[in-house]
């Protein structure tokens, strides 16, 4: 029986010796794409090249990619774990033509792999192709022998695909297996039909028209053809199992959730160790490629994953985080294929178990909140649970309505099935509007003017700032302007430098450069055009920005310095997160599980200086990716990087794979500075740092701050610590003395509030709003109160920080007589305020928002604890 790597293995070999070159997957957070959360197809990296907006390297390309389906158009969330094959992760194996070999040749190579190296019995395959795409059914009887009864045509639904409304479209055909046991027993009518025993495994996309905004299909000039194959149906089939969690690609991870949980897996009861084997995947190369769990955008999707897999846990009676453990089973899996996965490991594991250890918070409290509604319910004599309730449980708390259902049943309750589903569906339509991507809007319009024709593109900027340049094409909007040129010293916005600024000056005409980005391999110089010129000459001077230039060189050559001190102060698990190379500053995330000490700042920042101090030279070299790694060459978070890589080394202090600028030695630097030291995420630290004049002018700045303080205080620079150690101190004994003045200003005017307070039966009932710093003062007046009282009750209030707070007391022999509870009062009172509270029955506290509610708790104290006493006989 074939593993998954063997599988895996044979399709890349197969179409290398069909002359396709085999590329690395793209990451699975897409780079330069604002129109995707995730990468969810083998397409999307080659878009351009669909769009006729990118250059043709190689005309045969096959790789494996990394998919993620979770959100809009491709969402299978609700259905993993329930079926066989639906997941969140997936790999998507596939080959194109740009241009090159089209119909004939891409279904001849499709059966060639199906029969001859993967050797699926003909007699269980069916092709599908579109209804009117004669030219794909008569490549099938031309180049296969597959039985022509097995050609079956369906319409648009079924195989037509299209990017989107408009653009490039075409024609598909698809290979579909049964899997059944009775071979005779198969019929073409249940193909496309949802049947479990005819699975798609194969879908080739001609991609031949382009639609415009009139619904109509025009013939592209080059015909591309682009297919794709989930790995994990593939191995399925080939390994003879109706499930893709019973291949090797799953099982692995089944058994550690068994072996963690002790709950062994059944395929009836399954479902969740199948959504956490699925989630997991899925977890592991999203953050791997740099995702982070957050409250937007693709971090919220994380996050409900992560939630999800954590929710089946609960299931399974894991009450403690341990999904985050599973991560060393899917690097062990597929770590050799996708090697981040287990260069992050550690990473990867602290993200997930920080979320784990928060959400299970969230669960208990959750909990509460049921046995609110619950309490509520029963109060007011009724048995559903309404569906708005049932949502917040699901939405807020992570319950899922099984769950929600199980209790209720124990709990003698019905929950509003149709109420909950009103809520979700209002909920996705938000979540459709939030997570709803657009391509990135830009100043321009209109269509390209080609001013010349030729190669484009050609970077100059790691050896100079200026060149002679022709434009090639540009695109105007007013004076707004894109340029691309022949060659350019500009560096496009990338791995966290942005781009270049500077000038392209023509004959009567001038561009200042804003912005320099990559469309594809393409650099568009993006900015204002000034002069007098009627039409554009072809020949630019291309020159960038000196200082700009100079400052990024320093500042980028600085975060791999940092990079290096990080790992070496902190530990080898420190990796680079994120990053932005500006020309005034530098910002580095990075992973680490602690705010770091100011010693440890101290021996990061000296680290950087000494290597700067000892002006070494920065080498830069092009190697093999592989030899590269081998050499312990750092690579980056969510990077795609293609066979031959540019390293940049320092000495033996930091190597790193890079394509940004930097400078010959590391002195150009001058300095460096940490501003500031911060948390960004669970796991993820930012420092901000600046070097050469920024770090003088910052320098600067320091000390005529220190100089003034030194003057106010009138002490010298060194003393100043000193100093202010003592105004804190005596400041603290000051406010003591107010507390106790104030406090016993209170005592004072006890007795005489006591004279005048009402009372119900024999008890005594106080209130009063005081002035106060903080709810500890409150409660000083409180005991101070509650010991002036014989029978009695206080109920003090506040405005502190701008909202109420409340102290509510019962004196002991209160307590002892009539069984009173200052906690049962003041929950009373709380909720009065739009707020809660709780203690202990001789003193407790609440607080709320509406300040201006607090007169109603005072003129409804006597009504309430005159309905207490009601129902209480005298001990």
């Amino acid at each position: 029986m074939k593993t998954a790597s063997e599988v895996r293995q044979e399709f890349l070999n197969f179409f290398a010796r069909n002359d396709h070159k085999i590329v690395k997957s793209a990451p699975v957070i897409p780079q330069n794409d604002p129109t995707l959360l995730f990468t969810n197809a083998g397409m999307n990296q080659f878009k351009n090249i669909f769009l006729g907006q990118g250059k043709i390297e190689y005309p045969r390309v096959a790789d494996t990619q990394k998919c993620i389906r979770v959100s809009g158009k491709h969402n299978d969330l609700e259905e993993v774990g329930k079926d066989t094959y639906h997941h969140t992760f997936f790999e998507m194996l596939g080959n194109w033509s740009f241009g090159d070999y089209y119909k004939q040749k891409a279904i001849a190579m499709a059966w060639q792999l199906f029969t001859e190296i993967w050797r699926f019995p003909k007699e269980r395959l069916w092709a599908t192709v579109y209804y009117q795409d004669e030219e794909a059914a008569q490549a099938w009887l031309k180049v296969t022998d597959i039985n022509p009864g097995r050609i079956l045509r369906f319409g648009e639904k079924d195989n037509f695909w299209e990017m989107g409304e408009v653009g490039p479209c075409g024609p598909c055909s698809e290979i579909h297996y049964y899997t059944g046991e009775n071979i005779q027993s198969q019929i073409a009518e249940k193909i496309n039909q949802g049947d479990p025993h005819y699975i798609e495994l194969w879908n080739l996309v001609f991609i031949q028209y382009d639609r415009d905004a009139t619904g109509k299909l025009n013939p592209l000039p080059a015909k591309h053809v682009d297919t794709g194959a989930g790995l994990e149906r593939i191995v399925a089939a080939l390994q003879g199992h109706s499930s893709n969690y019973d291949t090797d690609l799953f099982q692995p991870i089944i058994a550690a959730i068994a072996d963690l949980t002790g709950v062994p897996y059944m395929e009836k009861t399954g479902m969740p160790h199948r959504v956490i084997a699925d989630h997991i995947r899925m977890l592991t190369f999203a953050i791997a490629d740099g995702g982070l769990p957050s409250n937007e955008g693709r971090g919220y999707v994380i996050r409900r994953i992560l939630r999800r897999a954590a929710r089946f846990g609960r299931m399974l009676n894991m009450h403690e985080p341990f999904i985050f453990k599973l991560a060393e089973v899917v690097g062990a899996i597929l770590g050799s294929t996708f090697p981040e996965i287990v260069d992050h490991q550690k990473h990867i594991q602290r993200i997930i178990k920080a979320e784990e250890k928060s959400f299970g918070k969230t669960l208990d409290r959750g909990l509460e909140v049921f046995g609110k509604i619950k309490d509520a319910l029963e109060t007011a004599g009724e048995k559903i649970i309404p569906g708005q309730e049932v949502f917040k449980l699901y939405d807020t708390f992570g319950f899922p309505v099984d769950l929600t259902h199980l209790l209720a049943e124990e709990n003698g309750l019905r929950i509003d099935a149709d109420g909950f589903e009103e809520a979700m569906k209002r909920q996705k339509a938000r979540a459709r509007a939030a997570l709803n991507f657009q391509p990135a809007q830009t100043n321009q319009a209109g269509e390209w003017v080609v001013l010349s024709e030729g190669p484009d593109s050609v970077f100059t900027g790691y050896q100079k700032i200026r060149t002679r340049s022709q434009i090639r094409r540009y695109k105007l909007n007013g004076t707004n302007i894109a340029v691309v040129l022949d060659r350019t010293p500009f560096y496009a916005e990338s791995g966290g430098e942005i781009g270049d600024k500077g000038t392209l000056k023509g004959k009567d005409f001038v561009i200042d450069v804003e912005n320099v980005r990559k469309s594809n391999n393409a650099i568009i110089h993006e900015g204002k055009l000034k002069g007098e010129a009627k039409q554009l000459s072809s020949s630019v001077t291309a020159r960038v920005s000196t200082d700009f230039n100079r400052s990024i060189r320093a500042n980028h050559t600085a975060t791999h310095l940092l990079h290096a001190a990080l790992r070496r102060v902190l530990g080898e698990h420190v990796h680079q997160a994120g990053s932005l190379v500006e020309p005034e500053r530098l910002r580095f995330d990075f992973t680490h599980f602690a705010k770091l000490s100011d010693d440890e700042l101290r021996q990061v920042e000296d680290l950087v200086n000494q290597q700067i101090l000892a002006n070494i030279p920065v080498a830069v070299r092009h190697e093999d990716y592989n030899v590269a790694r081998a050499s312990g060459a750092m690579a980056l978070f969510g990077e795609k990087y293609e066979d031959v890589v540019r390293t940049i080394t320092v000495g033996e202090f930091s190597r790193e794979l890079c394509g940004g600028k930097h400078v010959k030695r590391t002195g150009d630097i001058g300095s460096f500075r940490i501003l500031s030291e911060s948390a960004i995420a669970a796991g993820v630290r930012r420092i901000e740092a600046v070097t050469a004049m920024e770090a003088l002018k910052y320098t600067r700045v320091q000390t005529h701050l220190l100089k003034n303080i030194s003057n106010l205080l009138n002490v010298e620079p060194e003393k100043i610590e000193i100093r202010i150690a003592k105004i804190i101190d005596e400041l603290k004994e000051l406010e003591k003395e107010i507390s106790r003045q104030r406090g016993s200003r209170m005592a004072n005017s006890i007795t005489g509030l006591i004279a005048k307070a009402p009372q119900v039966r024999d008890v005594v009932i106080v209130t009063q709003q005081v002035e106060v710093k903080n709810i500890d003062e409150l409660k000083k007046i409180g005991d101070i109160l509650r010991a002036t009282l014989k029978i009695g009750v206080g109920i003090l209030a506040a405005i502190i920080d701008d909202r109420p707070s409340l102290v509510v007391v019962v004196s002991d022999e209160t307590i002892k007589k009539y069984g009173l509870s200052a906690s049962d009062l003041v929950r009373e009172f709380g909720k009065m305020l739009g707020g809660g509270g709780g203690g202990r029955p001789h003193l407790a506290t609440a607080g709320g928002k509406l300040r201006e509610r607090i007169p109603d708790v005072f003129s409804q104290a006597q009504q309430i604890i005159e309905s207490k006493l009601s129902n209480i006989k005298d001990t």
